[in-house]
């Protein structure tokens, strides 16, 4: 990468002690585990309750998971679904397929049926492994399904005697006999018959640089979802890029908690591939509780906790916080929405970590910008600086084709061994989003002086609610859908604890009797969770331009500014109340 003008945050570089480069990873993913399990065999891969597992223990299961699936027919050119929790198990199927040779395509649990047949269909999923408490959801819609073998996996598989037998019975106690009895059969297999498999693992010839190891669906730069198909020479580069600056390396033995889910792109990078490059224990949390996170660090001692705002400020929140030992941490690596300064600070305080914020997308593996927090360099309110071997700039909104100097607002574009292969089987969305080698972030940005970005806007109306994507569109289709309602549009609304939220402005139909416990059933019955409005507003018309567009940015606009009065009315009772003398 050339030192001039156009690369101005390599300054920076210098100062922050960052290469300007890293060398292209281009071998099979799984070489990060083989080597962690050559170099340090008996290093912690997973710690799981009672359950230690090494890295030369992972590296076996993974080939023995690559094998079982192999004797099931699956190779390379199939794909995959894994719709798993935060488990072992959904660490050696990563691995595993990896292994194997196929195509991952992560699943996240929370989808609805319209969802999980959309997404299994279009990518041609033929097989699935799945907890067997989804099989509720996936079996009523096997027919409907691509999908030829269902590997089922419980909990108990997670854990070490004698906790699985107690967390077998638990689950029945709890409600498990209450669930469909999964159909074992044919099609239907246990994990443990193909994680037990004995044979011997051989290497599949590929390409690491054109086979994509991973098909993980997002909405996109332009709302609708669609497959990115990433390489392995995507995941590993993005990988090395990242340690490269934050300055870590396998020397130092690290632990990582795993809350962000390896469903997504983020957690999946920073919770699996990331610790395999630094033969790093990994910390699986299958489901997130603020108090339960304080007891598994105070627990386990982890030095690296990647997350979100929404988490880190949610463990501020907890009135026993104090009580927990967290100066483990040394690092937080937060992506998926802006990190607010005080949330940034309080937890400073409370642990002694840094704090890097940062940046990406899907379609880039994920991460491209990273906010350094160190010898006064972090920026208020900025993405940061590209990471090492990424380029970017910003460029004119009408054609994408001038580049603006600094201070201008436009489209930020970058480029990079981490940019996607493309768009699974959409070659035109492939070349409108990937032109020439740079990706087309649908983000309106400005460069600084010294090569710091900062997002100002989503060119699309993307909503971030706890780092999922919300495309609004999906919500208004539902709520337009509704008999009741006559007009209807989703906007994304500053929320505290998850960044954003839905809110919904409803026009209901002349004569009808919609309450708002009415629009709020309909869509949870229709959209995962953390899409569904978590207000809703009743209007009589909502405001639109000369050609009928409703106009969501003037909706934005207005709660913005209920915000700020809420803020000045708090900000002048406060001055008003009387004060206590000394």
């Amino acid at each position: 990468m050339s030192r001039d003008a156009s690369c101005p945050w390599l300054s920076s570089y210098a100062k922050l002690d960052i290469p300007d480069d890293v060398p292209r990873f281009a071998k099979p993913l799984h070489v990060f585990i083989d080597e962690a399990a050559r170099d340090y065999p008996d290093r912690p891969a997973v710690i799981f309750h009672n359950r230690r597992i090494s890295y030369a223990r992972l590296k076996e299961d993974a080939e023995r998971f690559a094998f079982g699936l192999k004797e099931l027919g699956i190779g390379k050119g199939d794909r995959i679904a894994v719709m798993l929790p935060n488990l072992p198990q959904a660490l050696t199927a990563f691995w595993g397929v990896v292994k194997n040779g196929a195509t991952l395509v992560m699943v996240n649990p929370l989808y609805m049926e319209t969802e999980l047949v959309g997404h299994l269909s279009d990518a041609g999923c033929t097989a699935m492994i799945l907890l067997d408490r989804f099989w509720a959801k996936v079996a009523p819609l096997r027919d409907r399904l691509p999908v030829k073998t269902f590997i089922v996996t419980t909990v108990a598989d997670a854990l070490a005697f004698p906790l699985n037998l107690l967390a077998a019975a638990k689950d029945l106690l709890a409600g498990g006999k209450d669930r469909p009895a999964v159909a074992y059969g044919r099609n239907v297999v246990r994990w443990k018959a193909v994680a037990g498999a004995r044979g011997r693992w051989s290497c599949p010839a590929g390409d690491p640089e054109r086979d994509a190891v991973l098909l993980q669906y997002t909405g996109g730069t332009t709302g609708t979802p669609k497959g990115v198909m990433i390489s392995h020479a995507n995941l590993g580069t993005n990988a090395a890029q990242t340690l490269a600056f934050i300055h870590e390396t396998r020397e130092t033995p690290h632990c990582f908690i795993a809350v962000m889910p390896f469903f997504h792109v983020y957690g999946l990078s920073v919770c699996a591939v990331i610790p395999a490059l630094l033969a790093a224990a990994v910390v699986p949390v299958p489901q997130y509780t603020p108090i339960d996170m304080l007891r598994l660090i105070a627990r386990h001692k982890p030095t690296i906790f990647p997350g979100a705002p929404a988490i880190y400020n949610s463990l501020l929140q907890q009135k026993t916080l104090r009580d927990y030992d967290l100066t483990s941490i040394k690092l937080c690596i937060s992506g998926s929405a802006p990190l607010a300064r005080d949330i940034l600070e309080r937890f400073k305080q409370v642990t002694g970590a840094s704090i890097l914020e940062g940046y990406g997308l899907t379609e880039a593996s994920p991460i491209t910008h990273a906010n350094p927090d160190g010898k006064d360099m972090r920026k208020e309110n900025s993405i940061g600086m590209p990471i090492p071997g990424t380029l970017a700039r910003i460029v004119d909104m009408e054609r994408g084709e001038a580049v603006l100097p600094p201070g201008e607002l436009g489209e930020l574009v970058v480029k990079g061994p981490q940019v996607m292969l493309g768009y699974w089987n959409r070659p035109e969305e492939t070349a409108q989003t990937v032109r020439d080698g740079w990706l087309y972030t649908g983000d309106l940005a400005y460069m600084d002086e010294e090569g710091y970005f900062f997002i100002m806007d989503r060119k699309k109306d993307l909503v971030l609610v706890g780092g999922y994507n919300v495309y609004p569109r999906e919500v208004d289709e539902v709520l337009m859908a509704h008999p009741d309602i006559q007009d209807a549009v989703a906007v994304g609304i500053p929320d505290a604890l998850k960044g954003e939220s839905i809110k919904a402005y409803v026009v209901p139909r002349k004569g009808a009797s919609l309450k708002k416990a009415d629009v709020t059933a309909w869509c949870r019955a229709r959209l995962a969770s953390y899409k569904l409005p978590r207000s809703v507003e009743f209007r009589e018309s909502l405001p639109k331009n000369i050609v009928g567009k409703v106009l969501r940015r003037m909706l934005r606009q207005e709660e913005m500014e209920k915000l700020q009065a809420r803020r000045d009315k708090a900000a002048k009772e406060a001055d008003a109340s009387p004060r206590q003398g000394g």
